[in-house]
């Protein structure tokens, strides 16, 4: 059998192609040529010849993306000369490349290289492995046994067009199963009719008549006989049609999809050598890789996988001295992690180095012009919207460019690979040290388990993997929080408040029609991280899977759908995209919310429960102004400081009425928690008092200038004042 580096070296011959192709076609017309696309071909064809330890194909790789940046650098576009010199790399990777597919001694590169600026013959002051290997630059020719299977390039639309037949197919037995009730029930019909001849004969008639009632109805029971031979047979056939069609579901399956080690399993080793090269002591760990999905999903991802466990040990790696003191072990711990999680993908890059560098990032986005620099006195931004940034093109929080790091422009990679696939990216800092990368795509990429969906007269799917539950939920369920219809939920054990909206509101800004009295809407619960939103519609009519075909509408606004895919009968059906609704919610909350004020029961607003976030330092205080407020009929929610109180704000677990913080906190002040809720235009209305034992006067002023909507001194605290207070902003 193969062993795994052969079916590498064949996938290889085959992805290589793929980018010099790509290249190519750009430098046929170089005052069009997308230069960042011929970078990130470049730069993950470096990674790809990395990956199956071919030096010198990774070193004309680098070399050719090195002169590409200068020429991104410089604004000056493609000349001709630049041309000439990229095309003699790739010709060089080209032959290269063919070489070793021969089991041919590479051709010498050195006029490349020199070209370049790159020596002719790079060597390495280590091994690659801890097992002898051929050299890149003589490798000893393959034997049969070593070759492995041969891979051919199949377009990607052939295999669409299979699944598309399948889909055909499944329509066909659904539309045999409607005949068959059809059947059943001309079956029914044949039946009484020869129950009601009967009836008839039983009355009496002369013998001429008898002997045609009886020709008749041995013809009537034949009739009968032959409907039920029928009905048998096709029930029969469409049993057999559907047996078939599950086994070549799963015949497909076999094809499309794969185990993640066949595609990722190389990787473990590839970090182990890129540390021993950086001199970097590493620890490996990779799980999960048993969990399959399609081929071209996982290839998809290889590259961005490759470019974050690069990463992980270009920034992650530190200083014996620097692991000590922090408390770590001497070997930097790098994991690679797989998981299906509801129909989805899930791939996770960790290290325990020293993190990301917030500042950094920040610093670089600054320069990019992508953040407003801060001012002093400016609250501290939000770490998630920080980390965000990273995935701009030109951030890095990398000092310095090697051949590990690129040039602010891998993690811009790795998110439009992402995206590209209908999928996502999100860096994270890991507690208590570390950075992580968690990636998100479908498991295949184009079939999608679907909820479908009737509203406003139109019928809509919604993938399953961004839905909680289904639910259906009474006008006298449903409460006014904030202006906001909302309803109170159960999720893992917590009682959230989640924003209740009509989902043709969200599509076309429509009103939704009054329920009749006491009628339960059925809802749809969406989610995206820890953000919730229930979306009410007219009718939830099934789930299903369905294969989801590029669209493009431009009926609805830019990004909501994600494709269209065909029910029985022909009946369309749009896709849409949960992220894109969520999103739309939150720049139209209030506007959008005048919508569903007609879900909830005219009742439920005089009766409607307010929330307070108590925000102070002390536990004594803090407990005594729950007491204060819950006996008065408030709900109650707590934060130790403005940093977990900017946390609270911004998360979906509860709407927020009104705040009341003490001034003198650590980490954020209550001056910097009022600067930076009246600075975020999602919070700006949100209503402050101020609470502190600080009573001078340019104090008071400075709250009050700051958007406070009152002042209260903790001297002269009086609960009734408090009360009232807050009943009059209310």
């Amino acid at each position: 059998m193969p062993d795994l580096r052969a079916q590498l070296l064949a996938a290889f011959d085959v992805e290589h192609r793929d980018h010099l192709e790509a290249v190519r076609r750009a430098l046929a017309a170089p005052e069009e040529a997308d230069l960042r696309e011929m970078f990130r071909r470049l730069h993950s064809l470096k990674g790809a010849a990395r990956a199956v330890d071919l030096e010198v194909i990774e070193h004309l790789a680098h070399r050719l993306e090195e002169r590409l940046a200068q020429v991104i650098d410089a604004g000056s576009g493609l000349d001709g000369a630049s041309v000439d010199l990229i095309h003699l790399g790739l010709d060089a990777i080209e032959a290269q490349a063919a070489a070793q597919k021969a089991g041919e001694p590479p051709p010498d590169a050195t006029r490349a290289m020199d070209a370049l600026g790159a020596p002719a013959a790079p060597a390495r002051s280590e091994p690659v492995s801890p097992d002898p290997q051929p050299s890149a630059a003589a490798p000893a020719p393959p034997s049969a046994d070593e070759r492995g299977p041969e891979y051919v390039r199949v377009d990607a639309t052939l295999g669409e067009r299979l699944s598309e037949s399948l889909h055909n197919l499944s329509s066909e037995v659904q539309i045999e199963a409607a005949q068959l009730e059809l059947t059943r029930r001309l079956r029914n019909e044949s039946a009484q009719l020869e129950r009601l001849w009967r009836e008839m004969r039983a009355r009496g008639a002369d013998g001429r008549l008898a002997r045609r009632i009886q020709d008749f109805e041995r013809a009537l029971q034949d009739l009968n006989r032959d409907i039920g031979d029928l009905a048998g047979r096709q029930a029969r056939a469409n049993w057999a049609v559907g047996e078939n069609l599950a086994e070549l579901r799963e015949r497909i399956d076999e094809i499309t999809l794969t185990p993640a080690e066949s595609v990722l399993g190389d990787l473990g080793r590839m970090v182990r050598d890129l540390a021993r090269e950086q001199g970097v002591e590493v620890d490996v760990r990779t799980e999960g890789l048993e969990v399959r999905a399609e081929r071209r999903v996982l290839q998809a991802l290889r590259q961005p996988i490759i470019h974050l466990l690069r990463n992980a040990v270009s920034h992650g790696g530190e200083p014996p001295a620097v692991r000590a003191a922090a408390g770590k072990g001497e070997r930097l711990h790098v994991t690679l992690r797989a998981a299906a999680r509801g129909g989805r993908l899930e791939v996770r890059i960790a290290d325990d180095g020293a993190g990301p560098d917030l500042a950094r990032i920040e610093a670089a986005a600054i320069a990019r012009g992508l953040l407003p620099k801060a001012e002093p006195g400016d609250a501290p931004r939000h770490p998630d919207e920080i980390l965000a940034l990273a995935f701009e093109p030109g951030v890095s929080a990398s000092e310095t460019v090697d051949r590990l790091s690129g040039r602010g422009m891998g993690l811009s990679a790795v998110s439009q690979a992402l995206a590209a696939l209908g999928g996502s990216a999100r860096l994270l800092a890991r507690r208590p040290a570390g950075a992580e990368v968690v990636l998100s795509a479908p498991l295949s990429a184009a079939r999608q388990t679907l909820v479908v969906a009737e509203s406003g007269g139109g019928l809509f799917g919604l993938p399953s993997f961004a839905i909680r539950s289904l639910m259906r939920l009474r006008p006298g369920e449903l409460e006014i929080v904030e202006g906001v219809p909302s309803a109170r939920i159960q999720i893992d054990g917590s009682d959230i408040v989640t924003p209740v909206i009509p989902l043709n509101a969200l599509l076309e800004d429509a009103a939704l029609t009054a329920p009749a009295s006491d009628a339960a809407t059925p809802m749809i619960l969406i989610h995206r991280g820890e953000r919730h939103l229930l979306l009410a519609v007219d009718e939830i009519a099934d789930v299903r899977e369905l294969t989801v075909q590029d669209l493009d509408d431009r009926r609805l606004a830019p990004g909501l759908t994600l494709g269209a895919a065909i029910l029985d009968e022909d009946r369309p059906l749009l896709v849409l995209n949960p992220e894109a609704l969520i999103d739309r919610w939150l720049r139209n909350a209030r506007r959008l919310s005048a919508s569903a004020l007609g879900l909830a029961a005219p009742e439920t607003v005089a009766r409607q429960v307010r929330t307070v976030l108590v925000v102070d330092d002390s536990i004594t205080t803090r407990t005594l102004e729950k007491s204060i407020l819950e006996a008065q009929g408030y709900r109650v929610i707590l934060a130790v400081d403005g940093v977990d109180a900017l946390n609270t704000l911004r998360s979906s677990e509860a709407l927020i009425d009104l705040v009341v913080a003490d001034i003198e906190m650590p980490r954020m002040d209550g001056f910097s928690l009022l600067q930076a809720i009246k600075a975020d235009a999602g919070l700006a209305r949100l209503p402050v008092i101020l609470m502190t034992s600080r009573d001078e006067e340019a104090d008071v002023r400075r709250g009050l200038d700051l958007g406070a909507e009152a002042y209260i001194t903790k001297q002269k605290f009086d609960q009734r004042e408090l009360l009232a207070t807050i009943g009059r902003i209310l």
